[in-house]
């Protein structure tokens, strides 16, 4: 059997064949670290139940979005998922392709579509009359016919955290269901748009396979009335939010969700007499748990109700448990034997938000460095620079080697773009 990419060797937690400790004492903390062979694992994952079908696997830029991580992607041939023109920039300079790439995102500034269209983006997704609006007539003043698909909300309930359930009535995202088919129409007589396809988005850290099915058949209904109008359906995007394993969680095995989302699909193009190819945009379980956050303790602090282990990582760096109270799995890089009284892991951030684990017991001391597991995705791109905190640094490992991903901030970048007032 192969050596998982995050393993213990004599107590010690190594990412690939490199020690964490080692990487913390040379690297410095807060350290960001991912896995090259966690990254291709998951990716091929997606990209081996989709082989040999009409399906390809666009990554959510916006769950990790350093230049390495997108570039290991882009190697393997992936296609990209963005919601803004900054990401398309980070996706062509890390050698992914803008004719693969689809737009996504609820509020696309002018400059931003002028950009995407120049570039040839492979699709936009688009989420309101007003957007049809505005992208038809960029596309007019270049001279270019943009491709596009409407996010339908087919008002499924994703089961998963109000802040990041997406296809409900209540939720700011997508063309209401009932609304679709003229929007559709709307679309289809816009002189500067071509209609491509359909896409649905319903939430992330999703962990059952049922909420995906039932909105692949509100959508595919809602692909049947289209077409009757005389409007094509060329691709159907089902989006991403695929969950992982944080803490007792039990998602789908990747694979087995993929061929059964495209089973349900091909099914109805067989009654239907019609094929079409699907989109799937993961994110959080191509990257999830592909990194780690490594915190060294600075001290502790034994409390009236409460004990405190105050580490050098802060909600800046992992906004996730300020955020959703999300539970994040924390543990020595390097075991110690005897008691393990239970703590709070908290920042130096002047926040009492500012936590990243609640009421776990270890056995550590100060000096000591944690891992904070699950961190590879809505880890550095949501992290802050709140109370003028450098950003983290980070580190990509392939077998024994280490790449620096990014380097660690410094104040005075943080000061370079601030001017004193004249005298």
């Amino acid at each position: 059997m192969t050596q998982p990419a995050f393993h213990r060797d004599n107590g010690t937690l190594f990412v690939e064949g490199v020690s964490a400790a080692d990487l913390a004492a040379q690297y410095g903390t807060p350290l960001y670290v991912y896995s090259r062979a966690a990254l291709t694992a998951a990716w091929h994952a997606y990209a081996d139940a989709c082989a040999g079908r009409r399906a390809t696997v666009h990554v959510a830029v916006k769950a990790n979005s350093n230049l390495a991580v997108l570039n290991v992607f882009a190697r393997e041939g992936a296609g990209f998922d963005i919601v803004s023109g900054g990401e398309l920039a980070r996706v062509l300079a890390a050698g992914g392709k803008a004719a693969n790439t689809v737009f996504s995102g609820v509020g696309k500034h002018p400059d931003e579509m002028r950009m995407a269209l120049e570039a040839g983006v492979k699709c936009f997704n688009v989420e309101s009359i007003p957007e049809l609006d505005r992208l038809n007539a960029v596309a007019g003043e270049l001279g270019k016919k943009a491709p596009v698909s409407l996010r339908v909300n087919p008002d499924v309930d994703a089961k998963t955290h109000p802040y990041i359930s997406t296809g409900l009535k209540s939720n700011k995202f997508g063309v209401a269901f009932d609304e679709a088919r003229a929007t559709y129409r709307a679309a289809a007589a816009m002189p500067h748009l071509h209609v491509v396809g359909i896409d649905c988005h319903i939430g992330s850290q999703i962990t059952e396979v049922a909420p995906y099915l039932d909105a692949v058949d509100k959508v595919l209904e809602l692909v049947d009335q289209i077409e009757s109008d005389g409007v094509q359906i060329h691709h159907i995007d089902v989006g991403g939010g695929l969950g992982i394993r944080y803490d007792d969680e039990t998602p789908p095995d990747i694979g087995e969700f993929v061929r059964t989302v495209l089973d349900r699909i091909e099914a109805h193009g067989a009654k239907t007499g019609k094929t079409r190819e699907v989109y799937f945009e993961p994110g959080r379980s191509l990257v999830g748990n592909a990194g780690i956050l490594l915190t060294t303790v600075e001290f502790l602090k034994p409390g009236a109700e409460k004990n405190f282990a105050i580490v050098d990582a802060a909600m800046n760096d992992l906004a996730r448990p300020a955020m959703y109270e999300a539970y994040h799995a924390i543990e020595p890089v390097t075991e110690r034997a005897g008691a393990a009284p239970t703590y709070d892991i908290v920042g130096p951030v002047c926040e009492s938000g500012d936590w990243l684990g609640r009421e776990r017991s270890l056995a550590i001391e100060a000096g000591d460095v944690l891992a904070i597991r699950s961190a590879g995705a809505y880890g550095f791109v949501m992290s802050s620079n709140y109370n003028t905190r450098p950003r983290a640094a980070e580190v990509m490992v392939d077998g024994t080697r280490v790449h620096v991903a990014r380097e660690r901030e410094t104040v005075q970048q943080l000061l370079a773009g601030e001017h004193l007032l004249p005298d």
